[in-house]
């Protein structure tokens, strides 16, 4: 057993992967039409995939990653790799989502910096990145990028589509968009629409960016970046993932290795020194033009006016899927009370529902810590619906 597949208490690592490619739309004739009615093309999608895809193409589960993560959800990337993937502790052999019995892909989402094409990637046009010409996305025009892939790949019907926060929205239009080829919903730490409050967050760390002087009007890749406009707006959403509990066990009012107050503008908190630390982290591997595109997606993502509907209800109109919708008693960004208004839209149209509120102190990021819990529902709720789906003669 190499040192990629020891063993721990949630399983065994998917081991040594890798990030591949599809490229799409590259003819005039064959470009994505987005849901602002501007067209794109080419389009590359970055994906990577763990297990086998059984005979009879039934066994894929699609995840579906929130506004910072990208394609590479679990495994490494070589022998000197010491970083996993984003959600290593939820997808492998005997885990959660288990990769000896299901067959996970991951994309990387249209708009963002995660190898799928967004503003960084080059403008056919000029040879150059887009940055602002790049059009704005939708999670839907998302969920139809991650369509044209699946499609690539043979796979007409999914046994599940899973994602936290941005990824459950993008989990929910997958239902609506393609009913019949989702067997399985399972959304966590998400939300319908968002809420004033969310929208409100997003448009600081927006500004933040945007006020940074070398911006630029998005045009910033020849030159120095907005750094210090991206580390900020990554200290403001990074706060609304956690939780005044765990704000408080971890640092409390702790100063940092000092006794007394600086009386000057440096750090004097330990919190202020781990946001600065977020923040500073965060530039490394993200762009800012993709933070624009992505939280505006999320901004405009609303079930109640899709597609011409007047509520909810009657968005879940046309759904066939069986649902598991999850939320923490300690998330302010999505709280519990929004996934009990999806969970009474779906039950109004008769869908198959579950729903679980998970104790947990760690705020809107509890779905992304290990939690046994939450890994026995995913589990048991894909085992379900995959015998609940399997056809007449089917060996189990």
């Amino acid at each position: 057993m190499s040192e990629y597949a020891a063993r721990d208490s949630d399983g065994v690592s998917v081991g040594i992967v890798e990030k591949k490619f599809f490229t799409f739309a590259a003819q005039p004739e064959d470009l994505l039409v987005l849901e602002s009615g501007a067209r794109l093309g080419p389009v590359t999608v970055a994906y990577e995939t763990y297990g086998e895809l059984a005979p009879e193409r039934d066994n894929a589960v699609l995840v579906l990653h929130a506004l910072s993560g990208d394609s590479h959800v679990a495994g490494y990337y070589g022998k000197g790799d010491t970083k996993p993937g984003w959600w290593e502790n939820m997808v492998g052999p005997g885990k959660g989502l288990d990769t000896d019995r299901y067959f996970v892909i991951c994309t990387s989402i249209l708009g963002s910096c995660g190898g799928t094409t967004g503003p960084c990637a080059p403008n056919p046009a000029t040879g150059k990145p887009y940055g602002l010409d790049f059009p704005v996305v939708t999670v839907g025009d998302m969920v139809a990028v991650q369509h044209r892939l699946l499609q690539s790949l043979g796979i007409t019907r999914l046994l599940g589509v899973i994602g936290g926060s941005l990824g459950g929205m993008q989990a929910l239009e997958w239902s609506l968009r393609y009913p019949d080829q989702v067997a399985g919903v399972i959304a966590l730490a998400t939300t319908m629409r968002h809420s004033a409050l969310a929208i409100a967050f997003n448009e600081i760390a927006r500004q933040a960016i945007m006020a940074d002087p070398n911006w630029r009007h998005g045009h910033y890749y020849d030159g120095p970046k907005p750094d210090t406009g991206l580390a900020v707006a990554r200290m403001i959403g990074h706060v609304t993932y956690l939780s005044d509990e765990a704000l408080r066990r971890k640092f409390g009012r702790r100063l940092q290795e000092k006794k007394d107050f600086s009386f000057q503008f440096d750090i004097d908190f330990q919190v202020e020194s781990y946001l600065r630390h977020q923040g500073h982290k965060f530039v490394e591997r993200f762009d800012a033009n993709s933070f624009l595109y992505v939280t505006k997606a999320a901004d405009y993502f609303d079930l109640e006016r899709r597609g011409g509907v007047s509520s909810a209800v009657e968005a879940f109109a046309a759904a066939q899927a069986s649902y598991l919708v999850v939320s923490f008693t300690s998330d302010w960004l999505y709280p519990t009370y929004q996934s009990r208004e999806l969970v009474r839209a779906l039950k109004k149209n008769g869908l198959d529902v579950s729903f679980c509120e998970i104790k947990a102190d760690c705020g809107h990021d509890a779905f992304l810590i290990p939690n046994q819990r939450l890994s026995r529902l995913i589990a048991n709720f894909l085992e379900r619906v995959q015998r609940e789906n399997r056809q007449p003669g089917q060996t189990p």
